[in-house]
């Protein structure tokens, strides 16, 4: 696919829109040379750094066996985010598993959860 004389990857995620803008980052799913593999979770963006990166934050119910009933669970995720994906802070987002970016960052932000 062609988007304005660029060309658009299609990352092959069922229920992922690809977006309209394009950039010029190697680390993007859609315009540069980043594979999404492995697990794909959805959260909600809770914090975003100027510098591609931010947090994600997803909650999730874990089964105590001693108790008899769930707790509720919630792990934060660096993410990083491409310059053609709008997102803010408080959207819920798809991301999906990457080669390691940085230290902490492995998962990219694929798209918002419309």
């Amino acid at each position: 696919m062609v988007s304005k004389g660029k060309l658009v990857k299609d990352p092959g995620i069922p229920n992922v829109k690809i977006p309209e803008k394009t950039c010029d980052d190697d680390n993007c799913p859609y315009h540069g040379s980043l594979r999404v593999r492995g697990i794909i979770l959805e959260g909600t963006l809770i914090k975003y750094r100027g510098s591609k990166s931010g947090v994600v934050e997803r909650q999730y119910l874990y089964y105590d066996s001693k108790y008899k009933r769930y707790e509720r669970r919630r792990s934060r995720i660096h993410v990083h985010i491409p310059p053609c994906v709008d997102v803010k802070e408080g959207d819920k987002v798809i991301i999906g598993e990457c080669r390691p970016i940085s230290k902490s960052i492995s998962f990219v932000v694929l798209s918002k959860v419309t």
